[in-house]
């Protein structure tokens, strides 16, 4: 019978979990290279969990394939796991991963900018506007509430005598899908594994 141990190959597509097979004499090692290897107790990965600052590169786009924001020629996206920085599905989206992993993760609108809302869509009276503005489909515009907050919206319409505003986000409604790469984990414990 051949002497075997628990031998460490290589990390896995996922980067996460670990391939492990038996190594032996038959498979080219050395009697003192498995004693070295039989020595090494511990393989140390980061995976990333809430309260995390990573640092990501992305591309984003809509089911159609439509790119809608890219990190690419700028420095990877910066923030703190669980925080409340992103939408909710890009935030449970990057738990677990490690430095060097890239995946695909497709975003429910429930998840992403949540479902166009009725009610954030208004219609204005045209006479409102400037004399010399001319409102157009698309023309984004920002507004202010009773209380002075500033919120922006789009122009959805233009009718005859009014104009038909909508303050959703121009991704409500939409299911977005991401692909990431993880560059950075801050302040992760790493995750021991023991062959």
């Amino acid at each position: 019978m051949r002497p075997q141990i628990g031998w460490f190959v290589g990390l896995v597509e996922s980067y996460s979990s670990l391939e492990v097979r038996d190594a032996t004499e038959a498979d080219g090692c050395k009697k003192a290279d498995l004693k070295k290897i039989k020595k090494t107790k511990k393989i140390y990965m980061q995976q990333v969990k809430n309260g995390d600052t990573v640092k990501v590169h992305y591309h984003g786009k809509l089911t159609d394939g439509t790119t809608f924001d890219s990190s690419e020629g700028r420095d990877p996206l910066e923030f703190e796991v669980g925080a409340g920085m992103m939408i909710p599905g890009f935030d449970s989206g990057v738990l677990g991963m490690a430095v060097g992993e890239k995946k695909t993760i497709n975003i429910p609108a429930e998840d992403a900018y949540g479902p166009v809302e009725d009610d954030r869509i208004m219609e204005f009276p045209k006479d409102r506007f400037p004399p010399d503005m001319n409102p157009e489909v698309g023309m984004a515009l920002n507004m202010s509430d009773g209380q002075g907050n500033q919120f922006p919206v789009v122009i959805a319409e233009v009718k005859e005598d009014a104009v038909i505003l909508d303050a959703n986000h121009p991704l409500a409604g939409k299911e977005l899908i991401f692909d990431i790469e993880m560059v950075e984990i801050a302040g992760a414990s790493p995750l021991i594994i023991m062959p």
